[in-house]
């Protein structure tokens, strides 16, 4: 269990470095100087859907209805 919660401390920050390159190197095949913010914004909202979906999956799985 520790190991998948070690997993998320990961997850946010590779999809933000992720998005961020690909939008960069995108930038220097097009001559552009703004899908980096874009990518950037995509791979944060990545991140966040995956933290959300590991969350929700542990949490539904846990066996508690929260009461």
């Amino acid at each position: 269990m520790v190991g998948e919660y070690t997993t998320l401390a990961f997850v946010l920050p590779a999809c933000t470095v992720v998005g961020y390159v690909i939008g960069y190197l995108l930038d220097k095949f097009f001559g552009t100087h703004f899908l980096y913010i874009l990518f950037l914004l995509l791979g944060i909202a990545a991140g966040f859907v995956q933290l959300v979906r590991q969350l929700m999956r542990d949490t539904r799985s846990d066996g508690t209805d929260g009461s």
